[in-house]
């Protein structure tokens, strides 16, 4: 195509050889779009100059799958197309399940887990708490590793749960400060991990498949491919919910609409040769009686065939099993039709669906040797090739599946391998004295050898040692000196506390320091015998709420003149009562405690009390 870019391509090989994503199956003009938004986050213009940044900063991938995987979700999300989930869908599904029958639902593409979670709230409301724990398993899959780590927490912010309704809020989330977290009970039945749409097998027996907004971010051809796995990966009668923004279903055979609107489908079984030849008897009896002729000549030749084979269609149904695959698998004429993930031949003797999806991913057989089955007592060594079919116009049909018995052609090759074993043993015994001599020479060389490896591995553990040695040491004295530092430091703050304490306590005025909202930070020795209150009682309490015999509301203004450097010095004559109810007149100077920017960090009032019978009592209480 014109308009293919090689250096954009050669960087989506780059991505899918360091790191196992394939992003070649998405959407040129989107991939590009996100992709041009990164290299302007690093000021790169080329692709190959792009390409050349990640191979120096590998720390640039994350940001890149990070925009490259957009992960937008919510719970409840298109709420029309969740009421008929839960109205219409699920009562469904579960009519079709006996009572203890196990219900799987995958959702593909689940970013950080709200659509996992939303699926489990209205199952356990179906089922109840105990019978969905017992009952129901979710596979929650995404290629983002980030998302699926924090859909693993299932703990959202209040804004992430503000479209689910109130009575599933408070029934299903226990709110822990201003997160919410969902119900643990149902959060053990949701299996979170990481799943490529195009590269990894899908996971099989699913009742109910969500993959919304997902495929529209991949071109045609895989959105093909991955809906004819969605199609493998469900049940009959499973059904598929995809989002708004995917029409592809629209004219898709292998699915029938249950809600087109609602973008939800339901699997159709496609009918196998013989099926099809019956619906057509009644239009033209001599045609169908010449097709039955040719049909059951090609069964019959295709049963004459010496291997096992089957041949399964592109959606997983079993189209043909040979006479000599029914006797070495224990299998019928009556598993025809039925999905191969029904049979136990879909993983024993290895797991074919896997293998399958494989051969129709890369379009080549795969050839497997030396596969064990037992028959009884008897063991059994195949080859297992597993080829793709497809019609001229090379459109993919199916697989066919051999087994090729090599038990026989193994013995063989045992028995001639013991044969010149023992030819080889005679031999050898001719030259046994040679290579002895040889060998102790080598030996000799190699114990030499490993000497000198030794002695430079000990020569560089020494040195390694040493090193680490003189690193200790030197972190020891870091933490010597920080420690004296601190000791030092220690000593100091000690000195100053007490020369500050003895200072306030030779003090004969009562002194307060109160910090700018007005709280009490030193209360002296003199201000409790003039108020007859502890250091203890009124520390960090405010100033006006004390209970003492000064009228502190008197106080309000000057102090409040200090702290707004409207003064620096205030004098105040207020009459007060000392702690023994005795009047007296007290001389109240306030000014303010300034900060290291010369900033008022708070007030310093001296209380003096002026009456000479009052202040020798308070000389005499000392």
């Amino acid at each position: 195509m014109s308009d293919i870019n090689p250096a954009f391509e050669a960087l989506l090989e780059y991505l899918k050889r360091t790191r196992g994503i394939d992003f070649t199956g998405y959407k040129r003009s989107s991939l590009m779009r996100r992709v041009n938004k990164r290299m302007q986050a690093v000021e790169i213009e080329s692709y190959s100059d792009y390409q050349d940044y990640l191979e120096v900063h590998p720390e640039e991938f994350l940001h890149l799958f990070n925009t490259l995987l957009i992960n937008v979700t919510s719970f409840f999300r298109d709420r029309p197309a969740w009421d008929c989930i839960r109205t219409q869908v699920l009562p469904q599904i579960l009519l079709r399940k006996a009572e203890n029958e196990p219900i799987r639902v995958w959702s593909a593409g689940c970013s950080s887990g709200e659509e996992p979670c939303t699926l489990a709230i209205l199952l356990a409301e179906l089922l109840g708490v105990e019978s969905f724990r017992e009952r129901v398993k979710i596979y929650a899959t995404d290629i983002d590793e980030d998302a699926l780590s924090q859909a693993r927490t299932a703990t959202y912010e209040e804004r992430a749960v503000a479209s689910i309704p109130e009575e599933y809020l408070s029934k299903y989330f226990e709110q822990a400060d201003d997160r919410f977290v969902f119900h643990r009970d149902l959060r053990r039945s949701i299996v979170f991990g990481r799943h490529d749409l195009v590269q990894d097998a899908p996971i099989s027996r699913i009742d109910l498949l969500a993959c919304r907004n997902t495929l529209m971010y991949f071109n045609a051809e895989t959105q093909a491919q991955i809906i004819n796995r969605f199609h493998f990966a469900l049940v009959e009668e499973g059904v598929l919910f995809l989002g708004k923004a995917e029409t592809l279903l629209s004219q898709n055979s292998n699915f029938a609409s249950i809600e087109l609107k609602q973008r939800i489908f339901t699997k159709v079984c496609s009918p196998n040769s013989r099926d099809r030849l019956l619906l057509s008897s009644g239009e033209n009896g001599e045609l169908v009686h010449s097709m039955s002729n040719q049909i059951r000549t090609r069964e019959a030749g295709f049963n004459a065939v010496p291997i096992a084979q089957v041949v399964v269609d592109v959606n997983g149904i079993v189209l043909l099993i040979n006479e000599r695959a029914r006797n070495l698998f224990n299998l019928s004429r009556r598993d025809v039709g039925r999905p191969l993930q029904d049979l136990e031949l879909s993983y024993r003797p290895i797991e074919l669906r896997a293998l399958i999806s494989q051969v129709y991913a890369e379009r080549r057989a795969i050839v497997l040797r030396d596969v064990e089955w037992a028959i009884g007592t008897v063991l059994m060594n195949l080859e297992v090739q597993i080829s793709p079919l497809s019609d001229g116009n090379g459109t993919l049909l199916g697989a066919s599946v051999s087994f090729t018995d090599m038990s026989r052609y193994t013995q063989l090759q045992r028995d001639l391998e013991n044969s010149n074993q023992e030819l080889e043993m005679a031999y050898e015994e001719l030259q046994s004295t040679n290579e002895e001599l040889e060998t102790t020479n080598e030996e000799l060389q190699s114990t030499v050898e490993e000497l000198e490896t030794t002695n430079e591995e000990l020569q560089s553990t020494n040195e390694e040692l040493e090193t680490m040695n003189e690193e200790l040491q030197s972190t020891n004295e870091e933490l010597y000196t920080i420690n004296e530092e601190l000791r030092r430091r220690s000593i100091e703050v000690i000195q100053l506390n007490a020369f500050l304490e003895s200072i306030l306590t030779s003090l004969r005025s009562g002194v307060v320091v109160i910090d700018s909202n007005l709280y009490v930070q030193v209360w002296n020795q003199e201000a409790e015998e003039l108020w007859g209150l502890r250091s203890d009682e009124v520390r960090d309490q405010h100033f006006f709420n004390l209970d003492i015999g000064l009228p502190v509301a008197q106080l309000y203004q000057p102090i409040r003149n200090c702290l707004t450097q409207e003064t620096e010095l205030e004098e105040i004559l207020l009459d007060a009562v000392n702690r023994r109810g005795r009047s007296i007149q007290c001389k109240v100077t306030c000014s303010p405690l300034f900060g290291t920017e010369r900033e008022p960090q708070g007030v310093i009032l001296l209380m003096e009390p002026l009456n000479a019978a009052s202040a020798d009592s308070a000389v005499s209480d000392a």
